[in-house]
């Protein structure tokens, strides 16, 4: 059985990283990619305070679809190109949004999300796996060391599951 330790810091950099070492341990030996992602995004969700939504939308070769996640139901599609996630698709970037509701083109999933960071996953072939979306009820809750952290964690998703 896998237990989570709590992460007693107010250094976001050490946090995420720890939280990385968490997240590898976790799924350690596990190829699965549904119990993966579905682990994973319960741990961020536990760890990280003042978050609403954690969770993954994955591409279809279409469009993002719904993955794990912990929170409130969600968007099931998402076209490339729209919205925070599908642009993080469309541009291989990743999008730190102080305020979502000044996002041209914000889906609101959630109207309680106020904030947001969304990494976009890829294979090691680079073709498009999907995006990492987390949302916070808090106006700004994301800064630069959030965004890192974000792309240090779905790092250590995407190498997990090969």
């Amino acid at each position: 059985m896998y237990e989570a330790r709590a992460i007693a810091t107010d250094d976001k950099a050490t946090l995420y990283a720890e939280l990385a070492e968490q997240a590898a341990g976790l799924m350690h030996g596990e190829r699965n990619m549904i119990a993966n992602a579905a682990n994973f995004a319960a741990l961020v969700y536990d760890a990280l305070p003042d978050l609403n939504w954690a969770g993954f939308y994955l591409f279809d070769g279409d469009e993002l679809v719904v993955g794990p996640f912990q929170g409130k139901p969600a968007c099931i599609r998402i076209a490339l190109g729209r919205g925070v996630c599908g642009t993080a698709a469309q541009t291989g970037e990743t999008q730190l949004v102080h305020d979502v509701h000044a996002f041209a083109g914000h889906i609101a999933c959630d109207a309680a999300s106020n904030s947001e960071v969304v990494v976009p996953l890829f294979h090691a072939d680079g073709s498009l796996f999907g995006v990492w979306d987390v949302d916070s009820p808090l106006v700004g809750r994301f800064d630069e060391d959030d965004k890192r952290g974000m792309e240090t964690l779905a790092a250590a998703f995407m190498k997990a599951i090969g």
